[in-house]
């Protein structure tokens, strides 16, 4: 199986443990009364399931994101991976003018 292939199943394996934390965690703090919620109907196993299996999807694709993201080789021309000397340019102060009341060169707004 090509490496890529393994990496993947294995993140994706990841997101979804970690989506089955996340949901038992739920239930057994009864937040938002999700345990009375999910105990007292008939479509209780089946809400699990779902709110499982859609954190899972996310958790899944958040965390082999991050593993792609993390296998970048640090660039040549940087050697402090983008930590280098920062340079700020200060724009030369603009004087302005701020017009106290009605003036006569503005246009009135109509009112409909």
């Amino acid at each position: 199986m090509p490496r890529l292939i393994r990496l993947y199943i294995r993140h994706v394996l990841i997101g979804f443990g970690l989506a089955g934390v996340l949901t038992v965690a739920l239930i057994w703090f009864d937040v938002a009364h999700l345990r009375h919620l999910v105990t007292h109907t008939e479509a209780g196993p089946l809400a699990v399931g779902l709110l499982w299996l859609f954190n899972g999807l996310v958790f899944a694709g958040v965390q082999f994101g991050i593993a792609v993201m993390s296998m970048a080789e640090p660039q040549d021309d940087d050697p402090a991976g983008g930590l280098g000397q920062r340079v700020h340019h200060a724009a030369a102060p603009q004087p302005w003018t701020v017009a106290v009341g009605p003036s006569r060169d503005r246009p009135r707004r109509s009112h409909w």
